[in-house]
């Protein structure tokens, strides 16, 4: 019988037990994230209360020579949702593994800012302890230590001070910045370690950042970082961890040769040889192009036209330079630190690019030089920032500015930005670089009044600044809200798109920001577009309650209950996951999280345009006559067809506001 460890860690008494859960019960992290959650009632407390416990899980194919079984996933109460959220790192569980627990959940909040350990040998769990770091040097590591700040800094930090743990372990530490500290927006960071040279192995950090997850770990439970490893190896059936019998066992379940068929699912991430390039970066904008979202979803309201001009705009000064010298040249490619032939992470000047992070500092805030944005990146990744959302802050932020809302000198900047898509001026758009920078400083360093509220969250710190500047509110005839794109929750939460032209990310969901949803670049029928959503939901959620890798889901899809049957589980896996996302439902229900029809122009429009863009006419005719009672509408009967399909409860397309 196969069961599923939690290692509950309260910091604060530095009390632990193990607790063991049937894997037919859980299956993975979420599954066991949420009935942690329940059992904790969390939805009753403060998102920052130590309650709001961050359950950090592999799955249960960890330690197996599956590819792409080795994502670290977090469940935890979103400090912008309002209600539970998954964010997922990847390859953070090969090290991680190795303590001898499945998961760890972090509840209670240490007084003194903690470092965790936990050490496993061939048994389990051997040894948990925590150390303290006084704030006032954490300060001074987050400012410089090692030519890295932030969460870099403190990860050097670690791994010089403790190295003869770190390397005994071999562990791959988890960490937090100054962003997790000051915002809502912080990141859970991890950076593979290269054991020979003593130092981060390039290319190989990744981030749990959607949601929040490093606020949560550093606010709620006063802990920056987690040192997880050790000699442990689950036991796992021989055709998961024999190569010769997983091949064999892979060719029966696929109907093909393993490798090849990882290699056919796997194509856009590690290259595709019809475009020359690989990685979401590198397919994303030739094969998006006119649809991609740029200057804060600004970009829909040209003419397909005129937004060709700025993709070749885009191509040339900001793609091209990455396909010479990543693909032409030479392939600096590396993998999230867990073997794997896609080696997706592909390396710019010493850079991992990726297509989310790269927009958001890049054509999102209208950016076109890629050195700009790598370097926007690099800050924002070492300062332990969701760069996705972080990218929507800025945008906002200066659009806010550009548009008169805002003052340049009310939130730190030294001029106005120039946002105008119509620019086409690479040059000239690179002071938007200069001032995203000003602004990544400025919302850590937290002394400014205006990006104080702004570091709580957005949809509550656009009605806190329409009251603010009301005056200008009324004069330009534009509300804060309008001018930003996100799915409102209850009466205060939200959460901002990741970076594609589509409904799937602006649907009333129990989670969004995430892949859990269709987000292609389609308008269909509504009842129709929600079918697809149900079933991505469905199996999004299958991927990631196993820990594995979605760059993997082409292959994975197709066998995971084959999977599960190795470690003689078998199960409706369908059925399975529909239960779990209607627990979460239910959780967010109760926590005042209940999602809500978007409320902002721009959010409206992002929807109701694309009808007309993909030439859908009867909605384009809807849309035209009456945009926001055509919106309920669409909205409304795609939602209802969700529900119905995930068997949600009728509060989800009833009464909707």
């Amino acid at each position: 019988m196969f069961k599923y460890t939690v290692l509950r860690l309260n910091v604060d008494s530095r009390k632990w037990t193990l607790n063991n859960y049937r894997v037919e019960e859980v299956l993975g992290p979420v599954g066991v994230g949420i009935k942690i959650h329940n059992e904790l009632e969390s939805w009753g407390k403060d998102v920052f209360d130590p309650v709001n416990a961050l359950v950090l899980g592999s799955g249960v194919f960890a330690g197996s020579k599956l590819f792409g079984t080795h994502r670290l996933v977090a469940v935890f109460r979103s400090p912008e949702t309002g209600g539970i959220h998954v964010s997922e790192m990847g390859g953070a569980a090969y090290r991680f593994i190795g303590c001898g627990a499945n998961a760890i959940s972090i509840e209670g909040r240490s007084e003194e800012p903690a470092i965790i350990f936990v050490k496993g040998d061939e048994k389990g769990v051997k040894e948990v302890s925590i150390e303290h770091i006084n704030e006032a040097k954490l300060n001074d590591i987050f400012k410089n230590y090692g030519g890295y700040v932030g969460a870099y800094a403190l990860e050097k930090y670690l791994i010089d001070t403790y190295w003869d743990v770190i390397s005994t372990l071999k562990a791959r530490p988890i960490v937090v910045g100054p962003a997790a500290l000051k915002t809502v927006y912080g990141a859970l960071v991890s950076i593979d370690v290269d054991f020979v040279r003593k130092r981060f192995a390039e290319g190989s950090e990744d981030f749990a950042a959607r949601g929040g997850p490093g606020s949560v770990l550093a606010q709620a439970h006063n802990v920056v970082a987690i040192i997880a490893g050790g000699g442990y190896r689950p036991e796992l059936p021989k055709q998961l961890t024999d190569y010769a019998e997983l091949v064999t066992f892979m060719k029966n379940a696929l109907g093909k040769d393993y490798i090849s068929a990882v290699n056919e699912a796997t194509v856009k991430y590690r290259y595709d040889p019809s475009i020359g390039v690989g990685g979401t970066f590198g397919v994303n904008y030739p094969h998006y192009r006119e649809s991609l979202p740029m200057f804060n979803y600004n970009t829909i309201y040209l003419h397909k036209a005129m937004r060709k001009k700025i993709v070749d705009v885009l191509l040339e000064n900001f793609w091209r330079p990455v396909k010479e010298e990543t693909f032409d040249k030479a392939k600096t490619w590396a993998t999230c630190g867990e073997p794997c032939p896609a080696a997706c992470k592909k390396i710019w000047r010493g850079k991992k690019l990726d297509y989310e992070p790269s927009n958001a500092l890049g054509p999102w805030i209208g950016v076109f030089k890629i050195g700009l944005t790598a370097k926007l990146i690099d800050l924002a990744d070492q300062l332990g920032f969701d760069a996705i959302a972080i990218g929507h802050v800025i945008a906002w932020l200066l659009e806010a500015t550009y548009r008169g809302l805002l003052q340049p000198q009310e939130i730190g900047l030294s001029e106005k930005p120039k946002f105008d898509p119509m620019l086409l001026n690479v040059e000239e758009l690179a002071i938007n670089a200069k001032l995203a920078e000003e602004l990544l400083v400025n919302l850590v360093e937290g002394k400014i009044e205006i990006l104080k509220v702004v570091a709580r969250g957005i949809r509550e710190a656009a009605k806190k600044l329409n009251e603010m500047f009301a005056d200008r509110v009324k004069r330009l005839g534009m509300k804060f809200e309008d001018l930003v794109v996100y799915q409102p929750y209850g009466d205060r939460w939200y959460m901002t798109p990741n970076y594609y032209w589509t409904p799937g990310l602006l649907l009333p969901l129990p989670v969004t920001g995430k892949y859990w949803t269709n987000y292609t670049t389609t308008f269909t029928e509504p009842e129709e577009f929600g079918k697809t959503v149900a079933m991505r939901i469905i199996k999004e959620a299958e991927i990631s309650n196993a820990g594995l890798c979605r760059f993997h889901r082409g292959w994975a899809e197709k066998i995971l209950p084959k999977l599960y049957e190795t470690l003689g589980i078998k199960i409706d896996l369908d059925q399975h996951i529909k239960a779990l996302y209607q627990q979460i439902a239910e959780y967010n229900i109760k926590a005042g999280a209940k999602p809500r029809i978007v409320e902002g122009e721009k959010a409206k429009d992002a929807i109701a345009l694309l009808a007309s863009e993909l030439g859908v006419e009867d909605w384009s005719k809807k849309f035209a006559s009456n945009r926001d009672v055509a919106l309920r509408e669409w909205i409304e009967r795609a939602i209802k067809i969700i529900a119905t399909q995930l068997s949600l409860s009728e509060q989800w397309y009833n009464e909707l506001k």
